[in-house]
């Protein structure tokens, strides 16, 4: 699996972060996630969809491999 995330469409709710601390964080300054592991093991994987899944802005996207 591969993460990718659309920084200007993150409006900053940190549902991902919620869902899968382990792969996103957000910056301190205005809120906006950011992907800490672009490439989580097989463990995170449902964690990391659902955090796609509850994205209001849809920002996060994944490359299933």
């Amino acid at each position: 699996m591969r993460v990718e995330l659309d920084e200007p469409k993150c409006v900053a709710a940190g549902q991902c972060v919620m869902a899968a601390p382990e792969v996103f964080d957000q910056r301190d300054d205005d809120g906006v996630a950011i992907v800490l592991d672009a490439e989580p093991g097989a463990e995170l994987h449902d964690s990391v969809r659902e955090a796609a899944a509850v994205c209001p802005a849809a920002a996060i996207r994944l490359e299933e491999r």
